[in-house]
C-alpha cells in the first residue's frame, strides 16, 4: 500500500527523501512522486508511473531537486488508474500535473488510506470553481484544505482541522503551504505516522523503517491530531486547535526487530511470506514436473514396505499432522496415526516395526518432539523429520530429513512454517501413492499442478483480507468461539482456533462436526460465533446441517468455503471464499483467512500480537 515520507532541516531533501521511500517499498505500489521546496520558491513536482527507480533517474537520483524541506510518495492505486496525473503529490491547484516542474498552488500534499465521501466533496468543490485533473480522492482533500484556507484567512491550523471534520475515511496527510517555506503539515486519522527529529532536523513516515537510519527518536501522532513540522521541533494539536503536549520514544529496535519490512507485526509480515514459503518450498522438492525425494535419502522400495505411518508433532505442527493423515490415507492407502508428542513419548503402545514415524518441528529443537524421535529410534522404527532449521538436533539426529523454506520465524504465533510444512507432507503424500501405485500418472500430474497453483492462490486471498478485518472487528470482543468441519476441514479448524486464541485469548475450540450434539451444542447460545470451515464437497451438506441446528439456537454463523461451488451465503451470516484447488490441498488456502481472523482480532483487543503471554516461540523444555 502506499508509503510517505517528509524531511525539512538542513540537508537536501530529495535524496533522503528517495532513500526514505526505498525502505517502503515492501508496502506495493505503482507510482512514486517528490514535491520540494527551496526557500520562498515555488514547490517543485516530480512524478513517475512504475518503480521508485523511475523516479530516481528523473531526478537524479534526488540531485536535480534543490531544497531543503519536501514530502515524497508511494502510490498504491484505488481511486484512478496508476498514471502520472493520478500519482502523488496532488495540488490544490488547476494544473494537469504532467509530472515535473514547478507549481504555482497554495496547498501541495500527499495521502494514504481512504476518503469515503470524496464525490460528495468533490462536488462541493467543483461548485466553488476547482477543476480537477485526477481521477484520486486525494486531490479532492488537497483542494478542500485549499478551500477553507482562503474562505477563513486563519491559516493552516483552521483549515486542517475544518478539513478533517469534513471528511470521512482514513488518511495519513502530508502537506506544505505556499505561504509557510520550511513548514510540513500533517494530520492522521486511522493511517500511521510517526515524526523523528534530531540535530535540527525534522522527519516524518508512514512507518518506522524510512527514517530508522536517521534517528531513533521519534513522535507517535494519535487519531484525529495534526502537527506543524520545521527543522528540529513539532507542535502537536487536537481536532480544537489546541496544542498537544507530548514526549519523544526512543526506538530500542536491534537489528532482527528492524526487520519487520514495515509491517506492524511479525505475524502480518510472515502471513504475507506465506506464498514465497509454499513456493521455495514446493520447488524444492519438485523438479521437471515430478517430485524428488532424492534429498532425504529414501528409496522405493522402502516407500513400498511401509505399513503404518505415525505423524508425532505439537501445537500447529500436530494440526499439519491430522491433515496430512487424511490426505496420506486418502491417497496412498497407508495407515496413518497422529501423536501429539508429549503424549507419545509415553505411551506403552504397540509398535510395528514397518512403522514410518514423520516427526514434524519448526525449530528442530522442541523438546517433547526430540524425545519422542529418540524414542522411536531406540524402538529401532525408521524415521523422517520436517524441520525448517538446517543443522537442529532433530535434523541431525533423524534417519531421513525433509527441510521446509519457510525462512526465519519470530512470530511465536506459526503461520508460513505451518504452510510450509503443510505442502511437504502433502508432497510426501503424492509421492508415496505414485510409488505404491495408488495413482494413475495422469492423476499424479495433476496432483503436482494443484500444488503448484497454491502459492498464486494465497496471494489472492491476501488481497482481500479487508474483509476479514472488518469482521474481525464485530467479534474482537467475542467469550466463546466454535470451529466445526469434517475430514481435512477439522483439521483447518484445529489450527484457526489455535490462532485465534493464543494470540487474542478469546476461548476458542474446534470439534468434528458430527460431534455437536453429543454435548458441544449445550454450549451454543445467542450471539456465540460458530465457524464453519466446508471445502469438502462429500461432507458439505452434513457440516451445513450441523451449523444451521447452531443458528437455530441463536449463533451468527460464518461461513468458509470455495469459490463458485456452494450457495453458503444463503445458509450463514458472513461467508469467506477461497480459490478453488484440489480438497485434498485446500487446507493450505482455508487456514489463510483463520489466520488473518486472529490477526486482526488480536489487533483490535490492543494485544502484543507477536508475544502473546506465557508462550515461547520454540517450547525447548518439556
Amino acid at each position: 500500500m502506499c508509503g510517505i515520507v517528509g524531511f525539512t532541516g538542513r540537508h537536501q531533501a530529495a535524496p533522503i527523501l528517495l532513500d526514505s521511500l526505498s525502505k517502503l517499498e515492501y508496502r506495493g505500489y505503482d507510482s512514486a512522486g517528490l514535491a520540494v521546496r527551496d526557500g520562498d520558491k515555488m514547490a517543485e513536482i516530480v512524478k513517475a508511473k512504475g518503480r521508485l527507480t523511475n523516479l530516481a533517474e528523473k531526478t537524479d537520483g534526488g540531485n536535480a531537486l534543490a531544497g531543503t524541506c519536501g514530502i515524497g510518495h508511494t502510490r498504491w492505486a484505488t481511486h484512478g488508474e496508476p498514471s502520472v496525473p493520478n500519482a502523488h503529490p496532488h495540488v490544490s491547484g488547476n494544473c494537469g500535473q504532467s509530472g515535473s516542474g514547478e507549481v504555482e498552488s497554495e496547498v501541495v500534499g500527499v495521502h494514504n488510506g481512504i476518503i469515503e465521501n470524496y464525490q460528495e466533496l468533490r462536488e462541493k468543490l467543483l461548485r466553488h470553481g476547482y477543476v480537477f485533473y485526477s481521477q484520486t480522492d486525494t486531490e479532492a482533500v488537497i483542494k478542500l484544505v485549499d478551500y477553507y484556507y482562503k474562505k477563513y484567512k486563519l491559516g493552516p491550523i483552521d483549515a486542517i482541522a475544518k478539513t478533517m471534520v469534513r471528511v470521512r475515511g482514513s488518511y495519513a496527510l502530508e502537506l506544505m503551504f505556499r505561504d509557510y517555506p520550511g513548514e510540513i503539515w500533517v494530520a492522521r486519522k486511522d493511517s500511521p505516522m510517526i515524526i523523528g527529529i534530531t540535530d535540527g532536523e525534522t522527519y516524518v513516515a508512514s512507518d518506522v523503517p524510512a527514517i530508522l537510519k536517521y534517528t531513533r527518536n521519534v513522535y507517535y501522532i494519535d487519531n484525529l491530531e495534526f502537527a506543524r513540522l520545521a527543522p528540529g521541533e513539532a507542535d502537536f494539536y487536537n481536532l480544537n486547535g489546541d496544542k498537544v503536549e507530548k514526549e519523544t520514544t526512543e526506538i530500542k529496535w536491534d537489528a532482527e526487530a528492524a526487520e519487520k519490512a514495515g509491517f506492524e507485526h511479525f505475524m502480518m509480515k510472515e502471513i504475507h511470506e506465506q506464498p514465497k514459503a509454499v513456493s521455495d518450498t514446493l520447488n524444492s522438492m519438485i523438479k521437471n514436473g515430478r517430485i524428488d525425494l532424492g534429498a532425504l535419502g529414501i528409496t522405493d522400495e522402502e516407500i513400498q514396505a511401509i505399513g503404518q505411518i505415525d505423524i508425532v508433532a505439537c501445537g500447529s505442527a500436530w494440526h499439519v499432522g491430522m491433515e496430512a493423515q487424511y490426505v496420506i490415507e486418502d491417497l496412498a492407502g497407508i495407515p496413518v496415526r497422529v501423536e501429539l508428542a508429549s503424549e507419545f513419548r509415553y505411551r506403552r503402545m504397540p509398535l510395528r516395526q514397518d512403522t514410518l514415524v514423520i516427526v514434524i518441528s519448526q525449530s528442530g529443537e522442541t523438546a517433547d518432539t526430540l524425545a519422542a524421535l529418540r524414542l522411536a529410534k531406540e524402538k529401532g522404527l525408521r524415521t523422517l523429520a520436517i524441520v525448517n532449521v538446517v543443522g537442529s538436533s532433530i535434523a541431525r539426529e533423524a534417519d531421513h530429513v525433509l527441510y521446509t523454506l519457510a525462512g526465519p520465524e519470530i512470530s511465536v504465533a506459526t503461520t508460513k512454517a505451518y504452510s510450509a510444512q503443510l505442502v511437504a507432507a502433502d508432497c510426501l503424500a503424492v509421492q508415496f501413492a505414485y510409488v505404491r501405485g495408488a495413482v494413475t500418472e495422469e492423476q499424479y500430474g495433476n496432483y503436482i499442478s494443484e500444488l503448484l497453483s497454491i502459492s498464486a492462490k494465497m496471494e489472492r486471498i491476501l488481497e482481500d483480507k479487508e474483509r476479514i478485518q472488518w469482521f474481525a472487528s464485530k467479534y474482537a470482543n467475542a467469550h466463546d468461539v466454535f470451529f466445526i468441519g469434517r475430514g481435512i476441514d477439522y483439521a483447518v479448524g484445529l489450527e484457526g482456533s489455535l490462532k485465534l486464541k493464543e494470540i487474542s485469548y478469546i476461548h476458542s475450540e474446534a470439534y468434528a462436526a458430527g460431534e455437536l450434539k453429543h454435548g458441544t451444542i449445550s454450549l451454543i447460545e445467542k450471539g456465540t460465533l460458530v465457524i464453519g470451515i466446508l471445502t469438502q464437497s462429500g461432507l458439505y451438506e452434513k457440516t451445513l446441517s450441523n451449523m444451521v441446528e447452531c443458528k437455530s439456537r441463536g449463533a451468527y454463523l460464518m461461513g468458509l468455503t470455495t469459490f463458485g461451488k456452494y450457495e453458503t451465503e444463503d445458509q450463514v451470516d458472513f461467508t469467506v471464499y477461497v480459490p478453488r484447488v484440489d480438497e485434498h490441498f485446500v487446507g493450505s488456502l482455508a487456514v489463510v483467512p483463520l489466520q488473518l481472523l486472529g490477526y486482526y482480532v488480536s489487533v483490535a483487543r490492543g494485544l502484543d500480537v507477536d508475544k502473546p503471554r506465557n508462550l515461547a516461540k520454540s517450547v525447548t523444555v518439556e
